[in-house]
């Protein structure tokens, strides 16, 4: 088997020659480092012997000591002087020098097997088998990934030997496009020795990733360009301590034709065919991976079509994202092959160019491959080169039935040297190159939710890592990068306490706030540049859903937490935020809105901002997080908020409708600020109009707020003193509140109490009568009067019943008092004022009121209602409408002057002075004011000749005495005295009750001095009891 090196420019030489089956082997025989086999030319020195053993083992040259037949051999030695003539093969027997010179000494590697073994044990099985193979198509530079299931069963009659036969049955094939180089058949022979370390941008060429495949079988073989290999490390099937064999198509062609059998399987599928062997080459890579059916000292692992299948089914599971950020493999498919040869695919994934722009990708991978070359180079750059472009990825089910089709924005990106002066010691001391690539779905972005809907951003080495919590990154996109790896490449490294100074775990520490910030800058930023310029017309994002690029601090996980702040502060400084107008600006140019995107209100809100030139967006939650934590102090974050709204329309002061007007004031109440509303001409009145919120205190100026208590209804003509009735309930309420206001009121807005409602009635009622007459004329419903309606008056004595039971104060001089019951078809009612002391008497049904003192009562100022109407019903209804009696009347008129009252009384006719005396005889008992009263009123029909018209003579009782009524009067007497008559019961009464005095008929006489005898005689013959006296007393 080809063992070739290439330390040194004659082991080069060799690995050229080493196809030639002619050439001598040179075994080496170690103690511990078991048995060695190198096909070299004769012209091979002994130094390039030591120089191979050197690469396998690192066991230094200058340590070796390589014996022949007992003898240390030279390094100058050439082998073909030691080949025994007619042998292939010279033996040598490899020692080292011990410490002291004396003896074996030194560290041994475990057996090849028990080498694997522990690799298996450290790299579990499932579909990360398949992204490996995927990964060395990708670092060879093919463009296509086939597996294939194959259930042939081939011959096992020319085999190499008899062992093969178990090897001959199903297996799983894996096809790349491309072709084997001299390193890659190098590499896949030097176990855990990775080529990576020599070309840093070979993701893992043929290491610890590709011997995953011995999950599945013993016996791995490799058919590419002109040779094919068959790998053994048990070691059995092609000799003692031989672990493989290789066949050239060339030169190994004879072989190849008779062992048919053998090599059957490579021919008729996955692009290979008979004329593929006998031209000589196969232009592409076939591996072949017959599966384990029985166990093996490697593993126990047995492997069938059910397990294939679940290999594939998990591969389906990340087929979606594993070309994503990959640079060569555009195509991946599963395939199946029955027994009976029939081939079928069953699944396949690729990657397409952006359709408005097939260069744009291509253009991109060379401006990263001169990036990565320069720093590889060691040209400086302290700047992160970016490269973004569209992939579209469409996956094809077979099975069932299903084409499914992401589309994709990646942004890979490649540190400068000189970005990071530790970042570069690492890389040179890792062979690491800081390469990054991020990925944002265009095509399953809920922009309804603050990141992408049911998306788990996940790392990535270039290919997804396995999946489960340690791969998620809470990012909305996914990361690839060159990540340092554990051990069984399932995860990124990071620094533990037990491994703080792991160079690894420091290097993607040091790439997570390095590179990907910058790149995810880029990314996000040419999201929104293709979006501005339109550059595809079938660009699945829309300018609200770049939000969905941004981190979310309640999802992103620990580790990933550190790419926030320098990705924010170069973001933050640009223009990131799309407005509700589609413009782009940046964050402090914005005011944010959080309101409700259904509420009629916030429609009105930002009309009206942006209308005042206010530029206003809307961003997720998320997003708002972003903001707030990042920007603090005058840079804070502006958002359309009460206080806001305020300032704004009392900047601009621009007309807008009456709608619009309501909607804006139930906004700027809702926070509160009700000290804030001054100057803001949002207050509705009930008259249609608005008015602008002031701080007056005046009850001219305050604007009142109806309740169900204090009805506006009762208001008529106030409009203009009324908050709108028909407004929602929240902006009602908050007036309220700012009526409510502790202390001083912030506005002049109002609730109505006792005192305001009455002030307000009094209004009413002063605008319709502005005159003080105690008697109105009241026109119900004259609008050009301002008169109120009947239903009104009724509305108000209800009103005065259920809130003012208690007390009318407040409402007195007010006219409220109908004369006369309501009634529809009234046309004109008199009004009386409700005043104290009111002179208002109600006549009795059982008594009624003498047209005659009807007439007297009014011309003493009395106002004589003959019914009340049913509304007039309160507790102290009493004090203004009073039953009719002397004593109120006596009480009415000692409203007036005596005087004027006795002169007014003194022009009354005869007729109307008797009616006035027999009213007032009525009295049952009498104050001294009433007294006072009585005696002035000229109502007494006076002792003496009557007036020239035959008419009596009336006078007061003041100063006058009252003839008895048994007493007779000679008419012919003149009486020096003032006397009146008592010839009626109701002067007997008044003058008893007033005490006046009573005279006898001699008293008369004596009065007007007449002495006579006849008289004398004449009065003699009165009675005794004739002669009481009574005095009239004031």
């Amino acid at each position: 088997m080809c063992m070739p090196g290439n330390s040194t420019n004659k082991a080069r030489e060799a690995m050229e020659y080493c196809r030639d089956q002619w050439l001598p082997w040179v075994t080496v025989r170690h103690q511990y480092l078991g048995h060695r086999a190198y096909q070299v030319p004769y012209s091979a020195a002994v130094w390039d012997i030591k120089q191979l053993i050197y690469e396998e083992t690192d066991f230094p040259v200058t340590q070796q000591q390589l014996v022949h037949n007992g003898k240390v051999l030279d390094d100058r030695v050439q082998v073909g002087t030691l080949v025994p003539p007619g042998s292939p093969e010279v033996c040598v027997t490899l020692e080292g020098r011990g410490l002291k010179g004396g003896g074996r000494f030194g560290q041994t590697t475990p057996p090849l097997v028990e080498f694997l073994k522990d690799i298996l044990r450290r790299y579990p099985e499932g579909g990360q088998i398949l992204k490996e193979l995927i990964q060395n198509a990708e670092d060879a530079g093919a463009t296509e990934v086939k597996f294939m299931y194959d259930e042939t069963e081939y011959g096992v009659e020319s085999l190499w030997s008899h062992d093969m036969a178990q090897y001959q049955g199903t297996a799983l094939y894996v096809y790349n496009d491309a072709v084997f180089t001299t390193e890659d058949w190098n590499g896949i022979q030097e176990i855990a020795r990775s080529r990576k370390r020599e070309d840093p941008l070979k993701v893992g060429r043929f290491g610890i990733g590709f011997n995953s495949v011995y999950h599945i079988t013993d016996v791995p073989s490799i058919f590419s360009g002109e040779q094919i290999g068959m790998l053994d490390p048990h070691q059995t099937l092609f000799g003692s301590h031989e672990t493989g064999q290789c066949w050239n198509l060339k030169t190994d062609m004879k072989e190849i034709t008779e062992l048919t059998d053998q090599f059957a399987p490579y021919i008729g599928l996955l692009g290979s065919s008979e004329k593929t062997i006998k031209d000589g080459r196969f232009s592409g890579t076939l591996f072949r991976f017959p599966l384990r059916v029985k166990p093996s000292q490697l593993s126990a692992n047995i492997y069938n079509k059910e397990k294939v299948l679940e290999l594939f089914e998990s591969f389906k599971a990340d087929a979606d994202t594993v070309l994503l950020f990959l640079k060569s493999v555009q195509k991946v498919s599963l395939h199946l092959r029955e027994s009976d040869g029939t081939e079928r695919m069953l699944f396949q994934v690729t990657a397409g160019e952006n359709p408005e722009d097939k260069l744009e990708r291509p253009n991109s991978l060379k401006i990263l491959g001169l990036a990565t070359d320069s720093y590889s180079n060691g040209v400086p750059s302290s700047t992160v080169t970016c490269a973004t472009y569209q992939v579209n990825i469409e996956t094809q089910d077979e099975t069932a039935k299903e084409t499914q089709r992401t589309t994709w924005l990646v942004c890979n990106g490649v540190g400068g040297r000189g970005l990071c002066s530790d970042l570069d010691s690492l890389a040179d001391d890792l062979k690491f190159i800081p390469t990054i690539g991020i990925a944002l779905p265009l095509t399953i972005i809920d922009e309804g939710q603050d990141a992408t809907s049911g998306f788990l951003g996940r790392a990535f080495c270039f290919l997804p890592l396995p999946p489960g919590e340690e791969s998620l990154t809470g990012l909305p996109v996914h990361v690839s990068g060159f990540f340092g790896l554990t051990d069984n490449r399932r995860s990124i490294k990071w620094r533990e306490v037990d491994q703080w100074r792991d160079p690894a775990a420091l290097w993607n520490e040091l790439l997570i706030v390095t590179v990907i910030p910058r790149a995810y800058f880029t990314l996000i930023m040419e999201t929104i540049k293709r979006i501005q310029n339109k550059k595809d017309q079938d660009f699945p994002l829309s300018p609200g859903g770049t939000y969905g690029a941004w981190p979310d601090f309640n999802r992103i996980k620990p580790r990933w937490t550190p790419i926030l702040e320098p990705l924010f502060c170069d973001l933050l400084q640009q223009k990131v935020i799309n407005t509700l107008t589609n413009s782009w600006i940046q964050v402090d140019e914005a005011v944010f809105s959080e309101l409700n995107t259904d509420s009629d209100i916030t429609e009105t809100v930002i009309s009206y901002l942006q209308s005042s030139g206010i530029q206003v967006a809307r961003v997720p939650a998320a997003v708002d997080a972003v903001l707030t934590s990042y920007l603090t102090g005058p840079a804070c974050v502006k958002k359309v908020t009460p206080s806001l709204v305020r300032q704004v329309i009392r900047k601009t002061k621009h007309k807008v409708s009456s709608q619009e007007k309501l909607l804006l004031l139930e906004f700027v109440l809702s926070d509160g600020g009700y000290s804030d509303l001054i100057g803001l001409e949002l207050l509705p009145l009930q008259d249609e109009t608005f008015t602008a919120f002031s701080s007056s205190v005046s009850d001219k100026d305050a604007v009142y707020i109806p309740s169900e208590e204090y009805p506006r209804s009762l208001y008529p003509g106030l409009e203009g003193r009324f908050i709108l009735e028909d407004i929602r309930p929240s902006i009602l309420s908050s007036l309220k509140d700012a009526a409510k206001s502790r202390g001083r009121p912030c506005t002049q807005v109002q609730v109505l109490t006792p005192e305001r409602s009455a002030r307000l009635i009094k209004e009413v009622l002063s605008k319709a009568w502005p005159t003080r007459d105690f008697t109105v004329q009241w026109d119900p419903g004259n609008s050009e009067k301002k008169h109120p309606t009947l239903s009104w008056l009724k509305m108000i004595w209800k009103h005065l019943y259920i809130n003012f039971p208690d007390d009318l104060i407040s409402f007195e001089d007010m006219p409220l008092i109908p004369n006369v019951p309501l009634e529809k078809s009234v046309d004109s009612i008199e009004l009386h004022r409700l005043k104290t002391p009111s002179p208002i008497i109600i006549g009795d049904d059982d008594a009624p009121i003498s047209e005659s003192l009807l007439e007297i009562m009014k011309k003493l100022g009395v106002v004589v209602m003959k019914k009340l109407d049913p509304c007039l019903q309160h507790p102290l209804l009493k004090n203004y409408i009073h039953p009719s009696s002397p004593s109120m009347l006596l009480q009415i008129m000692d409203r007036s002057s005596t005087q004027r009252v006795a002169s007014l009384v003194s022009s009354f006719s005869s007729q109307q002075k008797v009616s006035l005396r027999d009213f007032l005889a009525g009295l049952s008992d009498i104050t001294e004011k009433e007294k006072r009263i009585l005696l002035e009123l000229s109502i007494f029909e006076k002792i003496g000749p009557c007036s020239e018209k035959g008419i009596p003579t009336y006078t007061s009782l003041r100063g006058a005495r009252a003839l008895h009524h048994t007493a007779k009067y000679p008419p012919d007497v003149k009486l020096s005295i003032n006397v009146v008559g008592c010839s009626d019961e109701a002067s007997i009464r008044l003058i008893k009750m007033l005490n006046v005095e009573q005279v006898k008929t001699t008293d008369c006489l004596n009065a007007s001095r007449i002495f006579s005898c006849t008289c004398g005689a004449h009065f003699g013959r009165h009675e005794e009891g004739s002669e009481v006296i009574h005095r009239a007393t004031d």
